[in-house]
């Protein structure tokens, strides 16, 4: 599983029956929308989320109709067992050169 798939998971099941909204996930977890998206995509497909379109006039409110989320009850039981098997060390590649383990030359 994925540090932002993770991220987003922790953000649903901070309290899983609160309907939430993509821009709204996306400041809650630190991530951008078109991070969050797909992955909000992948969850809906899987069935660990419930989405729905508002139902508003855009015109009227001056802005563009909200995409909302909900995590499933069997989708928060997933999401929380998913998180306590989670493994997600970065790679040491991902790692910027002054945080990488420097190789002393010597044996072992």
């Amino acid at each position: 599983m994925t540090m932002p798939t993770q991220l987003v998971l922790r953000v649903l099941l901070a309290d899983p029956t609160r309907e939430r909204y993509g821009l709204e996930i996306c400041a809650d977890s630190g991530l951008p929308s078109g991070t969050i998206h797909p992955i909000l995509a992948r969850l809906d497909q899987y069935g660990w989320l419930e989405s729905w379109w508002e139902e508003i006039d855009p015109r009227a409110e001056g802005r563009p109709r909200r995409r909302y989320y909900r995590l499933t009850p069997d989708g928060a039981e997933r999401a929380r067992i998913a998180l306590a098997s989670a493994r997600s060390p970065l790679p040491k590649m991902a790692l910027p050169p002054m945080l990488r383990p420097r190789h002393t030359g010597g044996q072992g």
